[in-house]
């Protein structure tokens, strides 16, 4: 059998581009099933949608991660395509990602943006390689593209994906989650174009850049806790030396008490220093059997290769020509 393909798009007033984007991942995968997840929109958004031959449904919460989190959970699919759907990603470079997927048997491809500099907004480009390079840091790995909307998934990254996120760090939270488990991944560069006219990003640039660095350092946090509390530790106990050096050199020099107040503060910060470490200690436990159970749950979903076996290299070979 073929894989079965849903092509998930959230949208929230993209009736100026909605129609083109659905009938180009219909054109682009033939046999996939085109979702549309209306998030309130005010406009024609989802009658356009209907019209282009899309199956439309409606999510009220708002906030972009309150739609993936409804598709995740509604839509069931041996590989999902996910993408925006205001026409900036290239519908025609999804049968290259899904091949990529199963080919080399990731469980997530990313479509890394390039193409008309314009597309990108000054903000938003310098947001998104500061956020990579700081990504890479805190987990080691190397990411280009952390914040792309197109990505194509396995049903067993799709299914064991908690989603927590309510707005644009739900890419972040996407990214994390390969890292946390160690998933096989890979960014394909893809074309971005500029958005259609009539269509207006949702993306704020200081408010949604500061909620994903928010996001980040929580999910950092509580992935990692003992690097998290440990670099604590180590800045408070600078900090209380710092403090303390100078009263113990007063009191080897002349004998005289140190100051109280300052002796107590200095005190105050080793004792907060101490506790960040073995706050760090235990949540490091914690947070290890949160991931094994995560992988309990990620191994317990057949992945790509075990499902398509008998006919992968027949598929791969007609997806990536489609």
């Amino acid at each position: 059998m073929e894989p079965s393909i849903a092509v998930l798009l959230p949208c929230r007033n993209e009736a100026a581009a909605i129609g083109a984007v659905v009938r180009g991942f219909r054109a682009a995968l033939p046999g996939a099933t085109v979702y549309v997840y209306d998030n309130a929109s005010t406009d024609d958004t989802a009658r356009i949608a209907r019209e282009a031959g899309a199956v439309v449904r409606s999510e009220a919460q708002p906030g972009k991660g309150n739609v993936v989190r409804r598709m995740f959970a509604d839509v069931d699919a041996d590989v999902y395509v996910i993408a925006d759907g205001d026409g900036t990603y290239d519908a025609a470079a999804a049968p290259r990602l899904i091949a990529r997927l199963l080919d080399d048997h990731l469980d997530m491809a990313v479509a890394a943006r390039g193409g008309e500099t314009a597309a990108f907004r000054p903000g938003h480009r310098a947001g998104n390689v500061a956020i990579n390079q700081f990504v890479a840091r805190l987990f080691r790995q190397r990411v280009t593209d952390m914040l792309s909307g197109y990505r194509v998934m396995s049903r067993r990254f799709v299914k064991s994906f908690p989603a927590l996120a309510t707005g644009f760090e739900i890419e972040t939270e996407l990214t994390i989650h390969a890292l946390e488990l160690r998933m096989s991944f890979a960014e394909i560069p893809v074309p971005y174009a500029a958005r259609q006219e009539g269509s207006h990003s949702k993306l704020s640039t200081w408010r949604d850049g500061i909620r994903i660095l928010a996001a980040i350092l929580f999910l950092f946090k509580e992935v990692r806790p003992f690097r998290f509390f440990g670099a604590l530790f180590l800045v408070l106990t600078v900090i209380s030396v710092v403090l303390v050096y100078p009263l113990i050199v007063t009191f080897l020099q002349t004998g005289l008490v140190p100051r109280l107040p300052t002796a107590v503060l200095a005190t105050g910060v080793m004792l907060a220093a101490i506790f960040c470490l073995l706050c760090g200690t235990i949540l490091d436990t914690v947070s290890r059997g949160r991931r094994e159970a995560k992988r309990m749950r990620y191994l317990s979903i057949p992945p790509p290769a075990a499902v398509f076996r008998p006919v992968q290299a027949g598929a791969s070979a007609r997806i990536s020509h489609g």
